[in-house]
């Protein structure tokens, strides 16, 4: 894959703190770790803080990795300027930060634990000193007012007529004269200091995207991880109920299986339907399934007869994932909505072919999402919701066998419960797609769909991160 042609895609602008943990975590799943983003961060706040040509500098820093870029600037401030930190040391540091703080122990600059607000006292002589204070206590993941003895610095820095620079987002209730951001802003008026993350991190799914994927609370009961109704059946059995299985895989907790084709599995419920196909005699029943349902996978081994029936239902479903005989023109919509179509299906879609060159199919698949999401399945997925584009190149040549467009639709599905349509049906595609690497591995060119089905909860519930 030419990573080149894929720049048009990068995303620009603001961009959310859970999307920026997710791109670091896929930036150090390929290889770029945390401490090397640290270093480019920290040389990068120095910099800043140069241009006001200071004889002192101040760098307040948390327990976070926010804290770690502060600590990081002071090395690079020691040869230049008098250099003092003040770090919170009222509890644990984050690995990378307390890396940071071992390395200060062997350079010129000086360092001052933080903790209480009395320890302040003796310390106010800095903030009246400096002539640039580096805000680097709160980072991205910061809300409300901070806590002491973060908060009696955040005053102090407020009256100390100094130039306060703020490192990614400014610490809650600062004010800086000016936000150096982190590889994209976090918020308006920051300005953004390239950290070396590489464009797959941002393009391509990843392990990082598997963050921004809620975890169940202690406190959780049945049917908090979402209801998920597959609808389809009839010519095809299996494929319904390799999506419902897919669907508990990927963590919902209660999948409903409405269908012409009963299956004896006992971790799924069977709704009966009369007859070999799903007609509109089974609206009375399906209609308030679907409206009790989070999620709706629909089209699963359904068969060319029953298109109108998935039209008729769509308008009845929060969130729906339309796959395989649903993907029939005049697409059905739920109001919030992800199509599955393979490149055959795709055409049947839109008209049109899916192009051979990856920039090219991404710019079709994005002018095609018009409706909802459209994840389209290929040797690299290609995900858009008609404005964002993001690519996948998670999975095996020996995915290539029936029912693992069944598998990915109940796991879209049950992401679905839980999160927009865009990330539900990116996380699906590396989700489905890892579990299919892993299967193939010990099973290569034999492997079943079935297979898959046991290590997507071991792919889905194990993401990487960067603290902030």
């Amino acid at each position: 894959m030419n990573l080149a042609e894929l720049r048009e895609f990068a995303e620009t602008g603001v961009i959310r703190a859970d999307r920026m943990r997710a791109v670091e975590g896929n930036a150090m799943a390929l290889g770029l770790s945390a401490l090397q983003m640290m270093e480019s961060a920290g040389a990068a706040l120095a910099r800043m803080a140069l241009e006001y040509r200071p004889s002192r500098v101040l760098i307040l820093c948390g327990r976070g990795n926010n804290g770690g870029d502060g600590m990081a600037a002071a090395r690079y401030l020691q040869g230049c300027v008098d250099t003092d930190i003040v770090w919170q040391a009222d509890g644990p540091a984050t690995r990378e930060t307390e890396v940071q703080r071992e390395l200060l122990a062997h350079s010129a600059a000086a360092l001052h634990p933080l903790q209480c607000a009395d320890d302040l006292r003796e310390l106010r002589h800095l903030f009246s000193q400096a002539d640039v204070i580096i805000d680097a206590m709160l980072g991205t993941g910061a809300a409300g007012t901070p806590r002491e003895p973060l908060a009696t610095a955040v005053a102090l820095a407020n009256e100390s007529g100094a130039h306060t620079i703020s490192a990614d987002v400014p610490t809650p209730g600062i004010i800086p004269a000016r936000i150096l951001a982190f590889h994209r802003p976090k918020g308006h008026g920051a300005e953004v200091a390239d950290i070396g993350i590489p464009l797959e991190a941002e393009v391509c799914t990843g392990p990082g995207d598997l963050t921004l994927v809620p975890r169940r609370p202690a406190s959780a009961h049945k049917g908090q991880g979402g209801e998920v109704l597959v609808i389809g059946g009839g010519p095809y059995q299996g494929a319904p109920y390799l999506a419902g299985l897919g669907a508990l895989r990927a963590g919902a907790d209660l999948v409903r299986i409405a269908s012409p084709a009963f299956e004896p599995i006992p971790d799924l419920i069977y709704i009966r339907l009369e007859g070999n196909r799903i007609g509109e005699e089974h609206l009375e029943t399906l209609i308030p399934l679907a409206e009790r349902a989070d999620a709706v996978v629909c089209g699963n081994g359904l068969g060319q007869e029953s298109h109108a029936v998935m039209r008729a239902i769509a308008p009845h479903c929060r969130k729906a994932v339309f796959d395989a005989d649903a993907l029939r023109v005049p697409l059905p919509a739920a109001k919030e909505t992800v199509y599955t179509p393979h490149a055959g299906e795709f055409e049947r879609m839109t008209g049109k072919k899916p192009p051979g060159a990856l920039a090219a199919r991404g710019k079709a698949v994005r002018t095609a999402a018009g409706k909802g999401t459209v994840l389209l399945k290929g040797p690299v997925d290609v995900i858009s919701d008609g404005t964002r584009v993001r690519f996948n190149r998670a999975g095996s040549p020996a995915m290539a066998v029936a029912g693992t467009g069944d598998v990915l639709a109940g796991v879209a599905g049950a992401l679905l419960c839980k999160l927009p349509a865009f990330e539900a049906a990116c996380i699906a595609a590396y989700v489905n797609g890892t579990a299919g690497t892993r299967a193939a591995y010990t099973k290569g060119d034999g492997m079943l769909a079935s297979d898959l089905l046991d290590r997507i909860p071991e792919v889905l519930f194990g993401g990487v991160g960067r603290d902030g």
